[in-house]
């Protein structure tokens, strides 16, 4: 009996120290129990001294959940640009002191990490066209391949896209097009595909889930939803244009950070070659920030630095979180309220170019459709973007003269175009 005591005391012993030898790292993030999973495995193989203990929050729910008293959170791992570009502003992390060579802080010119070191890129997602091949067949329609083909009258009726006052990642697409084409270009492009299209307003992979039933033929979303529908068997495709955008997510360390050296080591991982090619992983299906693993990507994998070598431009990261909501309440004046007149003018626009393509009208008629309330330099100002993130009297009694503006300019373009095509009777 003596000796069966003395074993088990010795075995409680060994797992005290092995307990002890073992430290926690507290990671707080949104992503889905897939894709924690292997990283979770993955990561403790790699450091065995570590454990990790993640902490699931939804990126509203973690502004919040951060911003009032809390346990000890040692690493912030997610994809919420805005929750990260405010929490370093507010002074919560430290910089990242890891090796951060062979990781660039672009693609392209698409900046995805900080340029002050505080939060880095761990992967991406793009934008782009899940499509129906059979459904783009049966309609006699291109394959597209750069968001200018979605404006052709061809593709009336046979497009989805999200509102970005609605649909969580819409907001960063809208603006990658508003910056690679310009601000004026970029909308004229925009109000053009809108028009060709039906708006979302509900959830992020039922675009997907329309392409794939064919329903509509085309739908303007992220990647990752698209490939996650191809995996399950839908028949579509998803083309990246070749003005990509991109939506990365990043990791960072809190300033009060109680497991230092696991925080570390997480990181580290998180962007090692090892942790990079996880990605690949057909249960996650992102798109790695270190480059060398592309030369171990599956086949028919996207390469963001390689399509950046072939088209780039520069975005600034900043400024597009900054104007969201300026952005996005600018889309719903222009696009979404006056939905079924911005319609009605552009099928009326694309008539009268068929019928009089010379007649000295159409400009003054695409002057008027492609009118703009706000300025590059107004939508950047500082006062006019607070205004709309509090949603302030201000903001709504611009709103109230942008819907009377808008309307009037889209009425008068569709006089002309009406008038055009009355004369060539």
């Amino acid at each position: 009996m003596t000796q069966i005591i003395w074993i088990v005391s010795v075995v409680l012993l060994l797992l005290s120290q092995l307990a002890s030898a073992t430290e926690k790292v507290v990671v707080l993030t949104s992503y889905p129990q897939e894709v924690v999973t292997q990283f979770e495995a993955a990561f403790e193989q790699a450091y065995p001294q570590f454990q990790l203990e993640i902490l699931w929050r939804q990126s509203r729910d973690a502004m919040s959940y951060l911003h009032q008293p809390h346990g000890a959170i040692d690493v912030y791992w997610t994809p919420a640009q805005r929750n990260f570009a405010v929490l370093a502003k507010e002074g919560a992390f430290r910089k990242l002191d890891i090796d951060l060579n062979g990781l660039p802080k672009v693609i392209g010119g698409f900046q995805i990490s900080d340029p002050d070191g505080f939060y880095v890129a761990t992967e991406t997602a793009g934008f782009g066209m899940a499509y129906n091949p059979g459904e783009l067949h049966r309609l006699g329609l291109p394959v597209p391949i750069d968001w200018k083909t979605l404006t052709s009258p061809a593709f009336s009726g046979h497009i989805a896209f999200p509102i970005p006052s609605k649909t969580g990642y819409a907001p960063m697409l809208v603006d990658t097009l508003l910056q690679g084409y310009g601000w004026e270009q970029g909308w004229s492009i925009l109000e053009q595909v809108a028009a060709n299209a039906s708006l979302a307003d509900a959830g992020s992979a039922f675009i997907s889930d329309d392409v794939g039933s064919g329903r509509i033929a085309v739908g303007a979303t992220i990647d990752f939803f698209a490939t996650s529908a191809i995996a399950n068997g839908k028949p579509l495709r998803f083309a990246y244009p070749e003005k990509v955008g991109y939506s990365p997510a990043h990791i960072a360390i809190f300033n009060d950070a109680a497991h230092l050296e696991g925080a570390r080591a997480f990181a580290n991982f998180v962007l090692s070659e090892q942790g990079q090619k996880i990605l690949f992983h057909p249960d996650i299906r992102k798109l790695p920030v270190r480059p060398s693993v592309y030369a171990h990507k599956p086949d028919g994998y996207f390469d963001p630095f390689a399509a950046a070598q072939r088209a780039s431009y520069k975005y600034d990261m900043a400024s597009g979180l900054a104007r969201q909501e300026v952005v996005g309440a600018l889309f719903d004046a222009l696009i979404t309220r006056h939905h079924a007149a911005l319609k009605t003018m552009w099928v009326t626009i694309h008539q009268a170019e068929q019928k009089a393509p010379d007649d000295p009208r159409l400009k003054v008629a695409h002057s008027q459709a492609n009118w703009l309330p706000l300025t590059l330099a107004q939508v950047n100002d500082n006062d006019l973007q607070h205004s709309f993130i509090r949603r302030d009297s201000h903001s709504e009694s611009i709103e109230q003269q942008w819907d009377a503006d808008i309307a009037k300019h889209y009425a008068q373009a569709t006089q002309l175009a009406q008038e055009i095509l009355g004369s060539q009777k």
